[in-house]
């Protein structure tokens, strides 16, 4: 992919060719960045099937979760900082946490775009230096999971919750609904917080069907994809994926 050669100009979030300019800074210097939890609840990103290439997102592009599993084109603005950024270098990162303000002029404040993205990622596209901040251009693009869509089943008692995960097209869960082997009418379910849904009923001892809709408003139903012995704390993977 060719370099953007024009500078962005116009001020906060402005736009150009399909680009939006926001700035970056890194974490999990002495983390493993596939153990990290966050603000989606993806308690283990590899697990979750989004690898070492993730960022949390500034309160203008989390959207309170919505944003969650989304994929995002980051690549450095050479022509703003060439000393720190890496000419021509782009890496696709999923949002898989939040970025929360200091309400103090911070890089997170509204309305400022951010990402605070994992060191790997971050080294794709820039050196380590200038307090780890640089100017970066993103744009929102496609993800592209291996496999099928995935969920795991947490909550306790009669308290279904359900945490969705490596969803590929636009990777946001917009709406859900599910359906037991005996209830046999879909049934909306709600965000809880991040990537993880709610039920209203008591889905025990049932085989379980969901329905998926993403921000570019694709639908999928997956029929059947748990069986009724599922329990707490499992994790099962569908063949069907977004595109």
């Amino acid at each position: 992919m060719a370099y953007i050669k024009q500078a962005v100009s116009g001020g906060i979030n402005a736009r150009i060719n399909g680009w939006i300019n926001a700035h970056a800074t890194f974490y999990g210097v002495n983390d493993n960045p596939t153990t990290l939890g966050g603000a989606c609840g993806y308690d283990n990103t590899m697990h979750a099937g989004f690898g070492v290439n993730t960022a949390a997102l500034s309160g203008a592009l989390f959207e309170n979760g919505g944003a969650c599993g989304g994929c995002y084109q980051v690549m450095c603005n050479y022509r703003e900082d060439p000393k720190w950024c890496l000419p021509g270098r782009i890496v696709t990162v999923t949002a898989t946490n939040f970025c929360p303000s200091n309400n103090n002029g911070g890089w997170c404040d509204p309305p400022r775009h951010h990402f605070d993205m994992s060191f790997p990622a971050f080294l794709r596209i820039a050196r380590r230096g200038n307090e780890g901040i640089v100017p970066v251009l993103y744009r929102r693009v496609s993800c592209r999971r291996r496999g099928g869509v995935r969920f795991t089943m947490r909550g306790q008692s009669s308290f279904n919750m359900v945490m969705i995960s490596n969803v590929g097209g636009s990777g946001d869960v917009k709406e859900a609904w599910i359906r037991g082997s005996r209830t046999r009418t879909w049934v909306a379910m709600r965000r809880n917080w991040g990537a993880n849904w709610q039920s209203s009923v008591d889905l025990r001892n049932q085989r379980l069907s969901f329905k998926l809709t993403l921000g570019d408003t694709k639908t999928i139903s997956f029929i059947n994809v748990v069986p009724s012995s599922w329990q707490f704390g499992q994790t099962f993977a569908s063949h069907l994926q977004f595109s």
